[in-house]
């Protein structure tokens, strides 16, 4: 019978969960990003998708990328800020489609549930696709 596993009361804020095995995500172009596998690609069942909870201190942000298949974001608690300048809040749910290209961040700190279905790509972004000022990404990135 396949595993179930259960984590209760994810809508706290994300700092108060001391119960889950967050890891600092060392990827090149992440700043203070911190995540809890909750299931990863399995190159065995070919199986691309990938499900993390994120935690987002203040100041912290990812990289640059592009989603080669559809991403998933629901902000559990605090504040996604995306580098076209759009924010977004708890409960917000965003439906990103193969080929977006973005940068997440979160001034005022964060807590995301994110599913993949296909692994995201680094990039350099283009001109103008990271805007600067509250709520739009990394300034001056």
């Amino acid at each position: 019978m396949p595993d179930v596993t259960v984590f209760r009361n994810v809508l706290r804020n994300g700092f108060d969960q001391t119960d889950l095995p967050w890891v600092p995500w060392t990827e090149p172009g992440r700043v203070g990003v911190e995540f809890v596998v909750l299931w990863g690609p399995d190159p065995d069942e070919d199986e691309d998708s990938a499900s993390l909870l994120l935690r987002f201190p203040p100041g912290a942000h990812g990289d640059f990328h592009e989603h080669l298949g559809h991403e998933l974001m629901l902000v559990l608690d605090g504040t996604l800020d995306h580098s076209d300048g759009r924010r977004f809040h708890r409960g917000d749910l965003v439906v990103e489609e193969p080929g977006t290209r973005h940068q997440m961040s979160s001034a005022e700190g964060c807590t995301v549930l994110a599913v993949r279905a296909r692994p995201a790509a680094a990039r350099t972004p283009g001109a103008g696709e990271i805007t600067t000022g509250v709520g739009a990404g990394v300034p001056g990135a």
